[in-house]
């Protein structure tokens, strides 16, 4: 669990006052105290740049069911539905409005790594033990992004489910770990896509369920061979490097949860 500074504390604070501007934070010296990534503007509509980027990896969990947020730094009416169901999970005013409250609660969700407060990077990262993120089809710099991305969709998942743990038990393999389990040839898990995940207080079938609304576009869980103890989720329509992008694919038979295409 991590430890929050005092500074950081202080900011989200002051963010989440009624009446507080991003002007009048950003010009406290407290204004970097979030070791991630401090906004300093409220984004609206028609909004680019890389403050824009930053905001939709922390709501790609938060799209209509079977949508994505794509990761584009344009803040479109995409990503203001996003924002929008952020807003309404977490009991803010629903206005699809990226302002001082929301910025808030995003600084209470993540760490200092810019991970959500319930997923690590050493949880992605199972490697067979190895550790690292390269090894994999992709840069290294790229897959461990990826992974952060669908640790983002992991955290929405967690919250919708009552914010009761979710247990990642196999996340990023290199390609010789992915051949080591026995994984397919282009498995999303060598792209730090995927995540194969467990509960002790959901079910595996409420997991397939829900998944479908927080930008997952791949499914398995029970009735699909191989995944009667977990459920595998994954992001391939966001992967354009492997033939299965731009594609949906659920599979949980047992759930009532088909495929899609």
């Amino acid at each position: 669990m991590r430890v929050h500074t005092l500074k950081r504390a202080l900011v989200a604070l002051a963010l989440a006052l009624p009446g507080a501007t991003i002007a009048t934070v950003v010009a406290a010296p407290a204004a970097q105290a979030d070791a991630c990534y401090t906004w300093k503007r409220t984004l609206v509509r028609g909004h680019s740049g890389e403050d824009v980027r930053q905001l939709q990896i922390r709501v790609a969990g938060w799209p209509a069911t079977g949508g994505i947020v794509r990761i584009d730094g344009q803040y479109g009416p995409e990503t203001a539905a996003a924002v929008r169901r952020f807003q309404a999970a977490y009991g803010l005013r629903v206005d699809g409005i990226a302002g001082p409250q929301t910025f808030a609660k995003l600084y209470q969700l993540q760490d200092d790594d810019c991970t959500p407060a319930h997923f690590s990077f050493s949880e992605m990262d199972d490697g067979c033990g190895r550790g690292g993120w390269s090894g994999g089809p992709l840069p290294a710099a790229e897959t461990r992004a990826n992974a952060l991305r669908t640790m983002w969709k992991l955290e929405a998942l967690r919250h919708t489910l009552g914010d009761r743990p979710l247990y990642v038990t196999s996340g990023f393999r290199d390609t010789a770990c992915n051949r080591e389990v026995g994984g397919v040839a282009d498995s999303q898990h060598l792209y730090g896509n995927a995540a194969d995940v467990t509960s002790r207080t959901s079910s595996l079938c409420d997991i397939a369920r829900a998944a479908r609304g927080h930008g997952f576009s791949g499914i398995y869980g029970p009735g699909h061979p191989g995944h009667s103890r977990h459920v595998h989720l994954d992001s391939r329509r966001e992967n354009n490097r492997d033939r299965t992008s731009n594609t949906t694919s659920w599979s949980a038979p047992d759930c009532g949860v088909g495929s899609a295409d």
